[in-house]
């Protein structure tokens, strides 16, 4: 992996042509710290990570694996375990076959150290709660998966979504989540560390709340045409809002970009 944006101290011709280790991932990524005494200390920070072809497809033939790489794959696993937990949409877990996660020996002793659990949380974005609970990610995580749904779910799905391990976590006041309010509702779960995987729905959704703070976008050197998704569907947001680049990575063509909200 080649640095192109500085990110540590070390000079281009140390970081060039070489596999980057586990540790310096974890700190080309690391979360923002919170400040001592700040009213926000305790703020969570939403982070996305995407992978898009060139011409815009965030996935092909309905996942985004063919368009992924090796490097891409460990960026993934690093953000992965820096998180307290993972956001994602219930199409996306029905799409891509969503298993618990996992922990990384690499990473538990800075997990330990941080506070965190063994491997994060998965949460579940959810309106209906049509999901399959029979599957592992709901029966056999590491640590109980969360369902994150409305106030007027369905009071057979929650009972039984509960009945196979998840724990229900009400973030709106409808069907729907409200975004904001999931934010919240994991904070106040000690999840203030966010890592939101998608899909392209639930990440416009939140694009349009303002509540994601940070996109790791992965641009892949593919052409896939068709009618594929973006990273990010749903209405527009009135006023583009501009991001600013934190890194830029490369390996084999992949383009691994960090940007942040101002």
């Amino acid at each position: 992996m080649r640095r192109l944006f500085p990110v540590t101290d070390e000079t281009p011709a140390q970081t060039a042509d070489r596999e980057w280790s586990p540790a310096e991932l974890a700190a080309a990524y690391a979360y923002p710290e919170p400040r001592d005494h700040a009213p926000d200390a305790l703020r969570p920070w939403l982070r996305g990570n995407m992978v898009s072809s060139l011409d815009g497809a965030a996935q092909h033939d309905g996942h985004s694996q063919p368009i992924s790489s090796a490097a891409d794959m460990r960026i993934f696993g690093t953000l992965r375990a820096l998180a307290d937990v993972i956001v994602v949409g219930a199409e996306t877990v029905r799409q891509e076959g969503y298993r618990p996660a996992r922990a990384r020996t690499d990473f538990a002793a800075a997990r330990e150290a941080a506070g965190q659990t063994p491997a994060p949380a998965i949460a579940v974005v959810t309106a209906s709660l049509d999901l399959d609970f029979s599957l592992p990610l709901f029966t056999s995580p590491l640590v109980p998966t969360l369902v994150l749904t409305g106030a007027a779910a369905a009071p057979e799905r929650v009972a039984a979504a509960e009945r196979a391990g998840a724990r229900v976590v009400v973030a709106g006041e409808g069907m729907g989540v409200d975004p904001a309010r999931a934010v919240s509702a994991l904070a106040a779960l000690g999840h203030t560390r966010l890592l939101t995987e998608g899909g392209p729905r639930l990440l416009g959704q939140l694009i349009a709340a303002e509540v994601l703070d940070e996109l790791c976008l992965t641009l892949s050197p593919t052409l896939t045409a068709g009618d594929a998704q973006r990273i990010a569907g749903g209405p527009s947001v009135a006023v583009p809002r501009r991001f600013e680049l934190v890194s830029l990575l490369e390996e084999d063509g992949f383009l691994f970009g960090r940007h942040r909200r101002p």
